[in-house]
């Protein structure tokens, strides 16, 4: 079983900068594709960045040019870069690590407990 714990959230002016990082216990994070998500009161969960075991990344258009999602296996963990930090960036960040278990096969998804990220105006 997979647990991830997110941290790096904070309080942040407008045009800031964060970097958020998602660590791996118990499983080797480049063994799955890594998401960051996040969600804002009322909003639904929104998918924001993510990368493949080969590093291949992907983002969403609204953060396209400002955050950038990166892996560190020696420290089994995934980060998540943010600059120029706008109002409405603020959000609950989850880490997401989901494929299949290099063990068994089997579909897995994990979640952390996620991270408050508040960007004033």
């Amino acid at each position: 079983q997979v647990k991830l714990v997110e941290s790096g959230g904070g309080l942040v002016q407008s045009g800031g900068s964060l970097r958020l990082s998602c660590a791996a216990s118990g499983g080797t994070l480049r063994d799955y594709v890594v998401d960051w998500y996040r969600q804002a009161p009322g909003n639904q969960r929104e998918l924001v960045a993510g990368i493949s075991g080969s590093a291949t990344t992907n983002y969403a258009d609204s953060v396209k040019g400002r955050f950038t999602i990166f892996r560190d296996n020696s420290k089994n963990a995934v980060y998540l870069q943010m600059n120029n930090l706008k109002p409405e960036d603020t959000a609950v960040y989850y880490c997401n690590a989901n494929g299949p278990d290099p063990y068994s096969a089997l579909e897995s998804d994990y979640w952390g407990q996620g991270t408050q990220v508040t960007v004033s105006s």
